[in-house]
């Protein structure tokens, strides 16, 4: 696996490289063509909080998980820890998938872009959409842990919108 680790308020020593690569590299065994996936790694630094967030975009999902602690190397253990009980609980829904080729290759693009003007957008992503239908969408709004997510609905063929409600149900926006 390659590493793309970088800091925000805090350096990067070659101590904490190493411990990250060491902790993501158990991640390899489930993958079977690991040299090809680049792990992103955010260090943040709030206060006394140390926050991670890792980001594994594979071949057919996303991985992602971020955690908060006062000790930075507890921070990063209970991120991987958190992304290993992914992979293991959506293992049989993420395999069944692939073998009967309903979803082909979802990679987010993950460069962010930063507004310096004064208007009220902050940030901004741009993803590459690929045809899923509405199951494999709500497998990987939940291995992302956001609330809602964009996909082109493999059935339909047209953008939709799949997000959380307040009641715990999933509800769908459907583009014309």
């Amino acid at each position: 696996m390659k590493y793309n680790i970088r800091g925000e308020k805090i350096d990067v020593t070659p101590a904490i490289r190493s411990y990250i690569e060491e902790k993501i590299g158990k991640l390899d065994k489930y993958f079977e063509d690991a040299q090809s996936i680049n792990a992103n790694v955010v260090i943040k630094v709030r206060g006394k909080e140390q926050k991670i967030e890792i980001t594994v975009p594979a071949l057919h999902y996303t991985l992602r998980s971020e955690e908060s602690h006062s000790d930075l190397y507890a921070a990063i253990d209970l991120t991987v820890d958190k992304l290993e009980r992914q992979i293991r609980k959506n293992k049989t829904k993420i395999n069944s998938k692939i073998k009967r080729n309903v979803i082909q290759n979802f990679e987010a693009d993950l460069e962010d872009n930063f507004e310096d003007d004064d208007s009220k957008i902050l940030k901004r992503k741009k993803i590459d959409i690929k045809p899923m239908d509405e199951e494999e969408a709500i497998l990987q709004m939940e291995m992302l842990g956001h609330t809602f997510f964009v996909f082109n609905n493999i059935d339909t063929d047209s953008i939709c919108v799949l997000y959380l409600r307040k009641d715990g149900n999933y509800g769908i926006i459907e583009t014309k």
